[in-house]
C-alpha cells in the first residue's frame, strides 16, 4: 500500500468518532462502574485508532495487517462490554445504538482494508 498517514485514514477517522460517542457514553454509566467496566471499554476504544496509526508506522504492509487485526479485536471488545452494560441496565438500547453502528462500520473498514493490503 501506498504510503498514507494514518490521520489520513478514513477507517482511523471514524475510529476516532466511535471514541468520542463511547467516552460520552460511558459518562452515564453509574459511579461504581467509573473504574472497572468503564476503564475496560476506555482502554478498548483507544486500542482501535491506537492500534491503526501503530501499524500504520510499521515497515510492511504484514506488520500493518497485524495491527489491524488488534484493532478489529477491540471494536469487538468494545462491542461485549456495551452489551454487558445493557444486560445490567446501565445503558438501554437507544443510548447504544450510536456506539454500535460506529463499532460495525468500523470493523467492516478494517476488514476491508487488510484485505487490500493481503492482496
Amino acid at each position: 500500500m501506498a504510503f498514507t498517514d494514518y490521520k489520513d485514514l478514513d477507517v482511523w477517522k471514524v475510529s476516532i468518532d466511535l471514541t468520542c460517542e463511547t467516552y460520552n457514553l460511558i459518562k452515564r454509566l453509574p459511579k461504581e462502574e467509573q473504574y472497572s467496566l468503564a476503564d475496560q471499554m476506555r482502554r478498548a476504544v483507544v486500542s482501535i485508532p491506537s492500534n491503526i496509526a501503530e501499524g500504520r508506522g510499521r515497515q510492511s504492509d504484514t506488520e500493518f495487517a497485524h495491527y489491524l487485526y488488534i484493532a478489529k479485536g477491540s471494536c469487538y471488545e468494545l462491542e461485549t462490554q456495551i452489551i454487558i452494560c445493557e444486560k445490567l441496565n446501565y445503558l438501554n438500547e437507544n443510548e447504544c445504538e450510536r456506539v454500535f453502528e460506529l463499532t460495525n462500520k468500523v470493523s467492516r473498514m478494517l476488514a476491508n482494508l487488510i484485505k487490500t493490503l493481503k492482496r
